[in-house]
């Protein structure tokens, strides 16, 4: 059974030093060897947006110099990167996530569904919906969702659904209890998960975000292959074997996608007497 290594890059971006960001992430990943590379959410910018007109200005057609530069990154490291950045779209704004696959001279995006906090002030809700992409040459399904997208099991589930080996999820994540929660979307799913977060802190208008780094890849039972510490860039590695999640079966009678019956996870107007 085939095995493939993935590296999860947790990098702390300085905010609107697009250029200083794209070089540093180049540089983390200088010596890496893999087969799949994800970034963090929105990690040519930075993220604490304070406006449509601060996104706007750094906002990238997906024919941009971040997308050429995740192109490059693909094609000399051959490998599939997966990572975010602020994209513009005849007037629209979205928090996007690129997945390059280096045989492939088209970038696929994916806009982020879900959108935290002050995001629904500055970019437009995603309307790409969730999908996976089929590397045939690596033979990984991979499903991208982005940070925020966690908190609702719909999005994993779908991408499950529709063929996902692997869920890749570039993250600026603030908060603590995704910790529980993307283990058990591994599990409910028997998928693998890569949490791309970032770390460090952005003050805007007198607020600040701290951002929890400990990066991590989960396999398909929920377990832990690596995790990086809270603080700091890093790159952490594991090997996956996308094959595997395929058998939903979890013991000779039990398939987790099989056992669902769906005509009864709609909500009832009325309660049903025995």
């Amino acid at each position: 059974m085939r095995s493939l290594t993935i590296a999860v890059v947790q990098f702390s971006p300085r905010f609107g030093r697009k250029e200083e960001n794209l070089h540093r992430m180049e540089a983390l990943v200088s010596g890496t060897r893999a087969d799949i590379m994800v970034f963090p959410e929105l990690c040519t910018t930075g993220y604490f947006f304070a406006s449509r007109d601060e996104v706007a200005a750094v906002a990238e057609k997906p024919s941009g110099v971040s997308v050429e530069f995740f192109r490059v990154l693909a094609k000399r490291h051959d490998a599939v990167v997966v990572a975010g950045l602020a994209e513009a779209d005849q007037g629209r704004l979205f928090n996007s996530c690129l997945v390059v696959v280096p045989e492939q001279e088209k970038a696929l995006v994916y806009r982020k569904t879900h959108l935290f906090y002050k995001e629904k002030q500055c970019f437009d809700a995603g309307d790409t919906g969730f999908f996976v992409v089929h590397d045939a040459v690596r033979d990984v399904r991979i499903g991208p969702m982005v940070c925020y997208d966690w908190r609702f099991p719909e999005s994993a589930r779908v991408l499950t659904l529709l063929g996902a080996d692997l869920i890749a999820c570039p993250a600026n994540l603030v908060t603590e209890a995704w910790h529980l929660v993307m283990p058990a979307r591994a599990i409910e799913n028997k998928v693998y998960v890569a949490v791309a977060n970032r770390a460090g802190t952005e003050t805007r208008a007198g607020e600040e975000l701290v951002f929890k780094g400990s990066s991590a890849i989960y396999d398909w039972s929920g377990r832990t292959l690596r995790q990086a510490r809270p603080h700091g860039d890093t790159v952490i590695v594991a090997e996956i074997h996308p094959a595997e999640t395929r058998d939903k079966f979890f013991n000779p009678l039990n398939d987790v996608l099989r056992d669902r019956r769906p005509e009864f996870y709609a909500p009832l107007t009325t309660i049903r007497k025995p």
